[in-house]
């Protein structure tokens, strides 16, 4: 059980070929909106430094709800049209809870514990 409500979420995005620049203006337009939707904590497109054809979302809501509620907002219609319209390889969704330290420890062990057994 987590003992925080936090959420997060992950979104990886591989362009196709040649349309790095247009899906990443794409996604852009969500920084925006996003970054100002109810219980958004945080909120972040990034590009690969070293794969420039791949893009992430990144986003920390205050509870599940608020990240559902984002998820059903429709300026996401945007995911469904970069596939649609073949800008991108791949994309991948992700959704985290977070993990307190002591929850951690509790469920999966001391680092020390391990390196000293």
């Amino acid at each position: 059980m987590h003992s925080t409500s936090v959420v997060s979420h992950q979104v990886t995005i591989r362009a196709r070929a040649g349309y790095s620049a247009q899906v990443g203006a794409r996604l852009s337009t969500l920084i925006a909106s996003s970054s100002s939707a109810a219980g958004c904590l945080h909120f972040a497109l990034q590009q690969s430094m070293t794969e420039h054809d791949v893009w992430a979302i990144s986003g920390m809501w205050a509870d599940k709800s608020a990240m559902n509620d984002w998820l059903a907002a429709p300026e996401l219609e945007i995911f469904s049209e970069l596939v649609t319209e073949l800008l991108v390889r791949s994309l991948d969704f992700q959704t985290f809870a977070i993990v307190a330290s002591a929850q951690a420890e509790q469920a999966y062990g001391s680092a020390t514990a391990r390196k000293a057994g």
